[in-house]
């Protein structure tokens, strides 16, 4: 059975291969320096026998006039609380089975808490241009491209899910 549960300090990181060595290198280097030293992010792993996927993730803000207009009308003209999905993986030897999606209910759930505990519109994240698609699919709306460049990296897309469209339950 797959649990998911965040990353303790003892977890092997080591073996872990996404297919995309950026997020491989930051999950076997700084996801737990982020987490247990710094502070500055959680990691929510998805784990059988190894671990299959990770998500981390962080307290963050957005200023109003970065949202869509029908949610921007609705929010104070200032910076919002949001819950940034930093990085979101799936180890290559566990492909199709899900697992995106259960590490994405970990993130829902955190931002529901952040909601009711000290504040939180919804989830923000900087889709990789082949991840723009699934986060379409999950109601994400585009915010647009940024001014700037990142060098031989592809843009990301910076894309927002209002906290109203973020299931409670899992789906």
């Amino acid at each position: 059975m797959i649990a998911i549960r965040r990353l303790r300090p003892d977890d092997d990181r080591t073996q872990f291969r996404s297919g995309n060595v950026e997020l491989d290198r930051f999950f076997a280097r700084y996801a737990g320096q982020n987490q247990f030293r710094h502070h500055i992010g959680s990691t929510y792993v998805a784990v059988e026998e190894a671990i299959l996927g990770f998500a981390t993730m962080a307290a963050s803000e957005i200023f109003a006039g970065a949202l869509p207009p029908a949610v921007r009308k609705q929010l104070p003209a200032y910076a919002l609380p949001v819950l940034r999905l930093a990085r979101l993986a799936v180890d290559e030897r566990a492909r199709g089975k899900g697992i995106a999606q259960l590490l994405l209910q970990a993130v829902f759930a955190q931002a529901h808490t952040m909601a009711a505990e000290i504040g939180c519109i919804g989830v923000v994240v900087d889709a990789k241009p082949e991840a723009v698609g699934f986060y379409l699919k999950l109601g994400f709306e585009s915010l647009g491209v940024a001014e700037g460049e990142l060098g031989d990296r592809p843009q990301p897309s910076p894309m927002f899910l209002k906290l109203g469209k973020i299931p409670r339950e899992p789906r």
